[in-house]
C-alpha cells in the first residue's frame, strides 16, 4: 500500500530519535544468512498456538492519533494484570511515545505485572529498537510490512530472530502481502483499520487470510469490538486477536474479555 500520511510522520518522528549523532542515514540491517525461522516452542509463539483460534493478544497503549491521549483513563499495570487474570494468552504494548504516549519503562512494567510474553508495539527504523525491546522484556517485535522492500523487511526479521525475538509482520493490502514471497514467515497480521479513514473493513482479513503463508500463525488486528467479530475472523482462518481499545475503554476489561472469547 501507498504509505499514509499518518504512518510517514510516525516513522520520521522515529527516525529522529535513533538518526546516529553524525547524522547518518538509517537502513535496513546488513545484509545477512537469513535466520531461520523461530520453533514452535518460542515463548510468544507456543502462547498463541495453544489457544489458537480464540488466543487473545491484549493490548495496552496509552493513546492514538485518533484518541489522543488516554493518560488517567485507567493504570496500565492493573490492565495488563487483569488481562492475565481474564485468560489473555499474550500482551501488547505500544512503546511509540510521540502518537501513540509509550515507553519501553511501560513494556517493561506491563510484561512483569501480567506475566505473559509480550509483543512491543512500535515502528521499527533501527536495530537499537530490537535490542530495546529485548531489554524490556519482549518476546516479539511488530514490523509494519508498508514501511520496508522485501528485501529490507526479510533483513529486519532476521535482525529480530538472531534477538529472539519473533517477528509479527503487519499486512494491510496485497501489496504487502506480495513483500512476504520466497520467505517463511511463523507470525502474520492483518490489520483491518484503514490508516488514511480509521474505519474498519473486516473484508480485507477474509480475503487475505487464504493467501497468508502456510505454517504462519494468522493475527486479526484492529477493530475487534464483538463476540461475532471474533467468531466472523476465526472462520476466516486466523488463529490470534490483538484487541486494543475495547479493552482499554472498558469498565471491567477482565469481563470484557471474557465477553470477546468466552
Amino acid at each position: 500500500m501507498t504509505v499514509p500520511d499518518v504512518l510517514s510522520r510516525i516513522v520520521e518522528a522515529r527516525r529522529r530519535r535513533y538518526a546516529p549523532a553524525a547524522g547518518g542515514e538509517l537502513a535496513a540491517p546488513l545484509a545477512r544468512e537469513r535466520a531461520a525461522v523461530l520453533p514452535p516452542t518460542h515463548p510468544f509463539l507456543a502462547a498463541l498456538a495453544a489457544r489458537a483460534g480464540r488466543a487473545a493478544i491484549a493490548e495496552v497503549k496509552m493513546g492514538s492519533p485518533r484518541l489522543g491521549s488516554l493518560a488517567g483513563r485507567f493504570d496500565p499495570l492493573r490492565q495488563a494484570a487483569a488481562y492475565a487474570a481474564a485468560g489473555a494468552a499474550a500482551l501488547s504494548v505500544v512503546v511509540e511515545p510521540d502518537f501513540f504516549f509509550g515507553s519501553w519503562e511501560l513494556l517493561a512494567r506491563c510484561r512483569a505485572a501480567s506475566g505473559l510474553p509480550a509483543i512491543a508495539k512500535d515502528f521499527v527504523v533501527s536495530e537499537r529498537q530490537l535490542d530495546q525491546a529485548r531489554e524490556a522484556g519482549a518476546s516479539a517485535i511488530l514490523l509494519v510490512g508498508a514501511l520496508y522492500s522485501g528485501d529490507e523487511l526479510g533483513a529486519w526479521a532476521g535482525a529480530a530472530r538472531e534477538r529472539g525475538l519473533a517477528p509479527l509482520v503487519e499486512l494491510h493490502d496485497e501489496a504487502d502481502l506480495a513483500r512476504l514471497a520466497g520467505a517463511a514467515w511463523e507470525l502474520v497480521g492483518v490489520n483491518h483499520r484503514d490508516l488514511r479513514t480509521f474505519e474498519v473493513d473486516f473484508e480485507r482479513g477474509a480475503l487475505l487470510a487464504p493467501r497468508l503463508p502456510a505454517g504462519a500463525l494468522k493475527v486479526a488486528e484492529s477493530g475487534i469490538a464483538r463476540r461475532a467479530d471474533v467468531e466472523r475472523l476465526a472462520a476466516a482462518g486466523f488463529d490470534a486477536f490483538l484487541v486494543g481499545e475495547s479493552l482499554l475503554l472498558a469498565e471491567d476489561p477482565g469481563a470484557r474479555l471474557g465477553e470477546l472469547f468466552g
